[in-house]
């Protein structure tokens, strides 16, 4: 009999090329440069400007932003319903907005966003070669490495450019960005950006955190495993 390995509980990867105008890219790249203002980086040495830490995190409340910010709201609705999810049994909300520019040598650092549940970016220039720097999305464990440890490589019996290594073991996946290319991805899963090593150009995205509730009701009482609607909420004033 021959083996045959199946992959089971995939990662839901999701890319769509927006409808976006080149001189409406050209613009909103502009705005999103006007609003990152005199800071070319975050504190952290060698690190891109991210807008969420330096003030600019509502972008999807800016008139300028409001188109696209449509298309990502149409997309991840699309998202969710191929998950399986029905849309009237819950509310979908962006938290935060903001935009991403490397210099060439920047990038960012390894991390994921615990207080979001999708995550969705928008490249606004991007030639597809990856020479800008790379989304690179981590597993969250790799179940096939059999020993811990292994697919990192650093000599491990894994033949790091085998095929079949990249299948079973990759310790990581990179996407290239692309101008109008629109991705989304769990918000929970770590993910970073490899460095721009493009001399002459910026890399330049904008990155939305979105959460999912329960619809706003009116009495009955929301799903177990569902936040209830942020308007049923109620805030308690401080000591």
């Amino acid at each position: 009999m021959t083996l045959q390995l199946q992959p089971l509980f995939p990662l839901a990867l999701a890319t769509a090329q927006l409808s976006l105008d080149p001189m409406e890219a050209v613009f909103l790249l502009q705005d999103a440069l006007v609003l990152r203002g005199e800071v070319t980086g975050n504190p952290n040495p060698g690190c891109a400007w991210t807008g969420d830490i330096n003030g600019v995190w509502q972008l999807h409340q800016l008139p300028a932003f409001a188109a696209i910010t449509a298309q990502v709201q149409q997309h991840a609705w699309s998202y969710l319903e191929e998950l399986g999810f029905q849309r009237d049994q819950l509310a979908l909300h962006i938290q935060r907005a903001w935009p991403v520019v490397s210099e060439p040598g920047q990038s960012v650092g390894r991390h994921h966003h615990p207080n979001a549940h999708l995550s969705a970016i928008v490249y606004l220039n991007g030639d597809g070669s990856g020479r800008s720097g790379c989304l690179r999305l981590y597993p969250q464990r790799s179940p096939n490495e059999l020993v811990p440890g292994l697919a990192v490589g650093h000599g491990g019996p894994l033949q790091l450019e085998s095929p079949e290594r990249q299948r079973w073991n990759a310790p990581h996946f990179d996407l290239a960005p692309l101008a109008g290319l629109l991705v989304l991805f769990p918000a929970q899963i770590d993910h970073a950006v490899t460095s721009n090593d493009d001399d002459e150009d910026l890399r330049v995205s904008l990155a939305f955190d979105l959460a999912l509730t329960a619809p706003l009701c009116d009495g009955a009482a929301p799903p177990e495993y569902l936040a209830p609607h942020p308007q049923q909420w109620s805030a308690l004033s401080g000591p």
